[in-house]
């Protein structure tokens, strides 16, 4: 049996009439760029998360981008962010001349809040959870910490659509949430995609200038903005796939649960879920030693398998200049070396997930 590592058709197939209709209507609508199907998309994803303001992009990037330049930091204003995350997050830090200053994850993956504070300097003005694998983080202390030195807060969601920490949605904890909808995304588009959210109507209407050129009327420019604006279709079908995403969660969970209980190995580390936290399972991360040998074998067994992330943002070429160096983190540089995901994607057929588990269980190490 072959297993690709994900597999989006499914989901096309399972709901093709509804997205066929939805394309259909906005191609023969004439209307492309900033019309009712973002405006309908972006108050229907506001209200499924239970805050105020949604704003459509063009990208998850955009979104981290956008929402950190609507806080108006100055080159050299330091920004926490989780030392494990992936590149992007760091992108939309550097991409605004502020100073990214990881802290080391817990046992869950995420960044922990135990660590936050040692880091904290007279430069820190904003927090930057990163809700990893689709687990939140422990909000509660970072809040606090947050609220105790008079930082910023903001979630970069874009791996953790409807998760939900006590019972509250990521993207609503902070200052601003930002969200990616890549096709691989619980929430993917069917091309690049991003949203921004928000309580703050002083920020909501800053970014959504920002991503019309600085502009809110045409032609009259307040700010120096980009063009970052999610179009028509991708709104529409990204509304469609949003009426069904509590249903594909619930698959995930099930997914993820069987493998939970059903890999039983000595040598392979399963995910921990964390009390109070509703996992949505956007990755299914192990950790074993000698990655690269599993990896390989599963390969030969016909699992295709990927690395969630080999080269940690400290250690990437793109940030020498940051001067970080190898054993800086050596929590995160332990993960790095260890993890790997196992295939989980929606509709997953039980013979499928069977033969994950079978051929996860055989290995010898």
């Amino acid at each position: 049996m072959n297993i690709e590592l994900n597999v989006l058709d499914r989901q096309y197939n399972m709901y093709k009439n509804d997205y066929d209709k939805a394309v259909l209507e906005v191609l023969e609508s004439g209307y492309y760029i900033m019309g009712p199907r973002l405006e309908c998309f972006e108050s229907h994803y506001s209200k499924y998360l239970n805050i105020k303001y949604c704003v459509g992009l063009n990208s998850g990037l955009d979104a981290l981008v956008l929402a950190i330049r609507a806080l108006d930091l100055s080159e050299g204003d330091e920004i926490i962010v989780p030392a494990n995350t992936y590149i992007a997050t760091v992108l939309g830090i550097t991409e605004n001349g502020a100073k990214p200053v990881f802290v080391e994850p817990n046992e869950y993956y995420n960044i922990d809040p135990n660590k936050i504070e040692a880091y904290i300097t007279e430069k820190t003005k904003a927090i930057l959870v990163v809700h990893l694998y689709g687990q939140t983080c422990e909000m509660d202390k970072i809040i606090e910490i947050s609220k105790k030195h008079h930082l910023y807060l903001l979630e970069d969601c874009a791996q953790s659509h409807g998760a939900k920490y006590k019972g509250k949605m990521t993207g609503t904890f902070g200052d601003i949430g930002c969200f990616s909808f890549y096709p691989t995304k619980n929430l993917g588009a069917f091309g690049d995609a991003g949203a921004i959210v928000t309580n703050n109507i002083d920020l909501y209407n800053k970014i959504k200038m920002l991503r019309n050129y600085g502009s809110n009327k045409k032609y009259y420019f307040e700010y120096e903005g980009i063009n970052s604006r999610l179009d028509e279709v991708q709104a529409a079908l990204l509304d469609i796939k949003l009426s069904h995403l509590d249903e594909l969660t619930s698959d995930r969970k099930k997914i993820a649960n069987r493998y939970l209980d059903e890999i039983k190995n000595d040598n392979i580390i399963l995910p921990l879920v964390q009390v109070n936290c509703e996992h949505v399972w956007h990755l299914f991360v192990i950790r074993t030693k000698e990655r690269n040998k599993f990896q390989q074998y599963l390969l030969d067994n016909g699992i295709k398998t990927q690395i969630h992330y080999p080269i940690p943002p400290h250690l990437s070429k793109c940030y020498e200049g940051l001067d970080y160096k190898k054993g800086d983190f050596p929590i995160t540089e332990k993960y790095s070396n260890d993890i790997i995901s196992l295939p989980l994607y929606n509709f997953m057929t039980d013979d499928e997930i069977s033969y994950v588990v079978e051929i996860v269980n055989k290995y010898k190490g």
